[in-house]
């Protein structure tokens, strides 16, 4: 009953190496789990390669082009060659969310380390990227044109704060979505369970089991939309290492 409970991570095979606990937990193997079905889907959605596609081949040129047609608008032509980059992401966040709605199973996105350490790769690249490609000319991200002198400490500063944020929003976003919903469907199917079993009161457990009906049909779409958020804020902060000028 305890809603908290689904989101331990509880270690599989034990490992400590030279005292480091490298442990291969239920986390690990969802991860394995996520990046396997999300390759099968690409691998044998593409492999046949049908003129009349099937339903498997539909769902992958649906994803490819839809990511592709996102990364176009957001970042333009140029931001192309992230594709791959922001594909893998797009897919492995909704795979997350997807499989974390099958009962008994582990969300990976409901941990914060998971999703600050995506979103601190997606920070890392567009600041590499914008040096490598911009040299100093990256940091007129931070100095908007066409501000008045005396303001323009103040609005660095405040510029600076949305970069060093970005991280943090990106992150948070998508591990508060996910571990919210989880809590809701797990403190009502509490809530049914108990119904059931207080006897005069059963008669009224099918209210709230229709709403955890409708609650999971949101969750379905809370997934699906997170993990489309995910991919067009990487691509609006892959354009600004792109196109750093305001």
């Amino acid at each position: 009953m305890d809603p908290i409970h689904q989101f331990n991570i509880e270690p599989i095979v034990k490992l400590h190496p030279f005292g480091i606990d490298t442990s291969f937990t239920n986390a690990s193997l969802f991860m394995a789990i996520i990046v396997l079905a999300a390759s099968a889907l690409m691998i044998l959605g593409t492999s046949a390669r049908s003129i009349v596609p099937g339903r498997l081949q539909s769902a992958a040129e649906m994803a490819y082009e839809f990511v592709a047609n996102t990364v176009r608008m957001s970042s333009g032509s140029e931001g192309m060659k992230f594709f791959p980059f922001v594909f893998t992401l797009f897919l492995f966040v909704l795979f997350a969310n997807l499989i974390g709605l099958i009962p008994y199973t582990f969300t990976v996105t409901s941990q914060i380390i998971v999703t600050f350490a995506l979103a601190a790769l997606v920070i890392g690249l567009v600041i590499a990227y914008g040096v490598i490609r911009h040299g100093t000319h990256f940091l007129g991200l931070f100095v908007p044109s066409g501000v008045a002198p005396a303001l323009l400490p103040f609005i660095v500063l405040i510029e600076i704060i949305s970069f060093i944020s970005r991280p943090i929003s990106l992150s948070v976003r998508l591990f508060a979505n996910m571990l919210a919903g989880h809590i809701t469907l797990k403190v009502m199917g509490a809530f049914v369970a108990a119904l059931l079993g207080a006897g005069a009161y059963a008669i009224i457990a099918p209210l709230p089991l229709a709403a955890i009906v409708a609650l999971t049909a949101f969750e379905l779409l809370v997934a699906v939309l997170q993990a489309y958020v995910f991919a067009i804020l990487t691509c609006v902060y892959l354009n600004d290492a792109i196109h750093p000028g305001h």
